[in-house]
């Protein structure tokens, strides 16, 4: 299934390949058009391919001893051209997916507390699981309003404490 969708989408781009080598053969563009066209298209195979480069040395085993190490380095460098401008690229998008996580956990912290500290609507106090007294217990509001704490401060620790190999 996955590998016809693989072949589906292969056999679309090149349609697509096809169908661009025929316009610019007719010559309906102009020359500063084709430039402009071949920087999109050399910005988003370089963009398509950022991951795959990335994620081989993801692989390479620390385990190894220092020469099978220096060997897989070697091969990898040779097979994926890096610089310094893919590498900012890559650690800039990990950094900022890891920084949105962040606010998000200190959001739904916020928000949790919030619910919490602030009078709930009548509907849900009328729901009360655990009674302290007759006019007060743990209510529906305030389960949810944990779990939402609970969430944020998972998300949060999760992403400050995720291992730094990145």
């Amino acid at each position: 299934m996955n590998d016809k969708k693989v072949l589906d989408e292969g056999a679309l781009l090149e349609l697509k390949a096809d169908e661009l080598v025929v316009l610019l053969r007719k010559g309906v563009v102009d020359a500063g058009r084709i430039k402009v066209v071949q920087q999109k298209l050399l910005h988003a195979l370089d963009e398509a391919t950022l991951p795959q480069k990335i994620e081989a040395f993801k692989e390479l085993d620390t385990e190894q001893d220092r020469l099978e190490l220096l060997n897989g380095f070697e091969y990898l460098l040779s097979h994926h051209q890096l610089d310094s401008n893919v590498s900012k690229k890559y650690i800039t998008k990990e950094r900022v997916k890891k920084s949105i996580v962040v606010i998000i956990g200190i959001i739904m912290i916020t928000l949790g507390m919030a619910m919490i500290i602030m009078p709930a609507p009548p509907y849900f106090e009328m729901f009360t699981v655990f009674y302290f007294n007759d006019n007060d217990g743990v209510t529906i509001m305030d389960i949810i309003s944990l779990l939402i704490v609970f969430t944020g401060v998972y998300l949060f620790l999760s992403s400050v404490l995720k291992k730094q190999s990145t």
